[in-house]
């Protein structure tokens, strides 16, 4: 067999996602919500690889003269690029056959049609056999095929979902209009891990990798303020530093008010009745707000005790210390459970000039202590808030 050769992408964040780059003859999906920048990331990575590959830009929502403007824009200039502003498969097709190129990007799949299908473009049919053509290309002359797809209201790629289960990547351009960060994340990954993001930042002249995401998201974090907590989480092999915000106040109406952001809302409710019950303070009367900075999503159990801490310390309207981060799980019974890979949150931990930790008490001489970090251990969430609260 033939070992798939991969080529680097010019974009050190996009190669991490991808798994240490792109994989000839792959298909790659890349969807995200309008505006959010999957056409920027697409246009500047033809910049950066225009001068070792030849490139077919494909564009079906621009002319060429609109995208020229946006690549002068975006300071693409050099290189062996081609575009094509046409929405026709079988006029892609015969220009693919023609220039014979390396990269192929299709903005957006939606817009494609096939003349021989009686439907509109962006429907089930055409979308499938559009991305079934573009794939059997890709296969069959060995370029690198990366299509744009727009997103529904339920935040999953538009048209079929058997068009995920067709390619070879599915890509995720997550992030807040009205926020600058914006992160990659890879859904589905035949060639690499699916855990591993990418953090960019969208300036005036497009997108800037962030090589270090922690010291990002912590920028500008308000010091001895009550009802903030910091804690890290990994994203793969990156363990990211996120700070969780926490506003609790007393409620003036009948059913108290709830809302989570970052955190998964169900998740969020659960810490709150362990806060009640095992920590004994008394929240069922009081609305509760919970934030994590940045606009990243926490899906793991780690985030569970900062979480916990951070509403503790906004009820009580006491500041946890700018140096403390706690790390650990929050089980039912209000005891605090281990996480993994501990010692390289803790790592990172210290790298930023944290000074003390709160972490599982039955795990502190397992892991190695970062030098100059003092590990505070704790059973339970009574223990945790005392550490952190006084």
């Amino acid at each position: 067999t033939q070992e798939e050769i991969r080529f680097t992408t010019g974009v050190g964040e996009l190669d991490r996602v991808l798994g240490g780059g792109a994989v000839r003859g792959s298909v790659v999906l890349v969807g995200g919500a309008p505006g959010v920048g999957k056409s920027t990331l697409l246009l500047q990575l033809c910049g950066l690889v225009g001068g070792s590959e030849r490139v077919l830009y494909v564009t079906g929502e621009e002319s060429r003269r609109q995208l020229k403007m946006r690549a002068q824009r975006l300071g693409v200039s050099q290189g062996e690029i081609y575009v094509l502003a046409e929405t026709r498969l079988s006029e892609i097709e015969a220009q693919i056959e023609s220039v014979q190129p390396t990269v192929v990007i299709v903005d957006s799949i939606q817009t494609m049609f096939d003349a021989e299908i009686a439907a509109a473009p962006g429907s089930v049919s055409q979308v499938r056999e559009c991305t079934m053509s573009i794939m059997r290309l890709a296969k069959a002359d060995g370029f690198t095929a990366f299509v744009v797809g727009h997103i529904n209201k339920e935040g999953s790629i538009a048209g079929p979902k058997v068009l995920e289960h067709m390619v070879d990547c599915v890509l995720y351009f997550e992030g807040e209009q009205s926020m600058s960060y914006r992160i990659l994340r890879a859904a589905k990954n035949r060639f690499g891990s699916t855990n591993e993001i990418g953090v960019f930042e969208m300036a005036d002249n497009g997108l800037r990798e962030v090589p270090n995401p922690s010291e990002t998201m912590l920028s500008g974090r308000p010091l001895d303020t009550p009802g903030t907590c910091v804690t890290c989480v990994m994203e793969g092999t990156r363990p990211i530093l996120a700070e969780i915000q926490a506003l609790v106040a007393q409620s003036g109406y009948g059913n108290s008010r709830r809302n989570s952001n970052g955190i998964d809302y169900n998740r969020a409710m659960l810490l709150l009745a362990v806060l009640e019950k095992r920590g004994g303070m008394s929240v069922a009367g009081c609305d509760a707000y919970i934030n994590v900075v940045g606009g990243l999503q926490l899906d793991e159990t780690a985030a569970d005790l900062a979480t916990l801490l951070a509403v503790a310390s906004s009820w009580k309207d006491v500041a946890i210390s700018s140096d403390l981060a706690a790390v650990g799980e929050v089980g039912l019974s209000g005891e605090v459970r281990s996480v993994n890979q501990l010692g390289h949150r803790l790592s990172e931990i210290s790298r930023l000039g944290f000074r003390r930790c709160i972490i599982p008490a039955h795990v502190k001489g397992e892991v190695p202590k970062p030098k100059g970090l003092e590990l505070i251990s704790v059973k339970n969430v009574r223990e945790a808030i005392a550490a952190a609260l006084g």
